[in-house]
């Protein structure tokens, strides 16, 4: 799973379609992480100390988007609102409740269908750079669903991702982050993909399951979503432009938007101080709980 001891203490629970790894430091309210394609817990590995040590209980997952080690069961729904159903059950199964949930990329998408379809146990929401409305995906990895639809196609994609000199084109983390991925995280991302057939197989179904109608959706239904909602999205973002970010806070009824400087979409990556401070701002305000 994920190789950052920073995120804390590997845990396990078992799931109706399969195990979910993830790691927990901290004591107090809960705070769970949802990252997004091709990237693992160790996304919030700069960000999760900070966060717990200000008395927040921080649970990080390695959700089944391609980067988990465990494959999920052969019949598992791995569409995003399956997806979606996996992060409620996955709360429900460690009785969380009055959940703060912190979502990144693709993992935005599915906290947003989480938000209109499964909100019972979410207090408030974090929602950083992330697919929204008809960015789903952004114009640059659309390939990647047509991709899927070829048999066989994802061992030869997989192992393309050995070579370090593509790793910062825009179809990998080159959009993605302003600063090299450090290798041994990079290989935490990539590597299960590559070595696991049955992680393969999860983020082929995962891909040709993607569509903007689910966004769209999502949309229609958020302004429906009454609890707080902090819109956190990278000022120099390449995948998400910041208009998206203004959008969700005009349908929101308790949103507010904050940009970050110095950052592409995984600002956990390019500014963790600034996405910790942010997030335990708005975790320990007046509102919270």
């Amino acid at each position: 799973m994920s190789v950052s001891e920073s995120l804390g203490v590997e845990r396990s629970v078992d799931l109706r379609d399969g195990t979910i790894r993830y790691r927990e430091r901290g004591s107090g309210p809960p705070i769970v992480f949802v990252h997004g394609l091709l990237v693992n817990a160790d996304l919030w590995r700069k960000v999760v100390p900070a966060v717990a040590d200000a008395g927040f209980r921080c649970v990080a997952p390695d959700w089944p988007l391609g980067a988990h080690q465990l494959p999920m069961g052969k019949s598992a729904d791995l569409s995003p609102p399956g997806q979606a159903a996996i992060i409620a059950e996955f709360l429900a199964a460690l009785d969380l409740s009055d959940v703060i949930l912190v979502a990144n990329d693709t993992g935005g998408a599915l906290v947003q269908i989480l938000m209109t379809q499964r909100p019972e146990r979410v207090g408030r929401v974090v929602l950083t750079s992330c697919d929204s409305f008809d960015h789903f995906f952004p114009p640059v990895f659309r390939p990647l669903s047509l991709v899927a639809r070829l048999p066989g196609s994802m061992w030869p994609v997989a192992q393309l991702t050995r070579f370090r000199a593509l790793h910062r084109l825009p179809i990998m983390f080159g959009w993605a982050t302003k600063r090299p991925v450090p290798a041994e995280i990079a290989d935490s991302y990539l590597r299960p993909a590559r070595t696991e057939r049955g992680v393969r197989r999860d983020l082929r179904r995962f891909l040709r399951a993607v569509d903007r109608r689910y966004t769209l959706a999502a949309a229609e239904a958020l302004p429906d979503f009454q609890r707080p909602v902090l819109v956190v999205w990278a000022e120099e973002d390449r995948l998400f432009p910041v208009a998206l970010a203004r959008r969700l806070v005009a349908l929101l009824p308790d949103a507010d938007l904050h940009l970050v400087p110095d950052s592409y979409t995984f600002i956990p990556e390019d500014q963790p101080q600034a996405l910790s401070d942010l997030v335990v701002d708005f975790a320990g305000s007046d509102e919270a709980g």
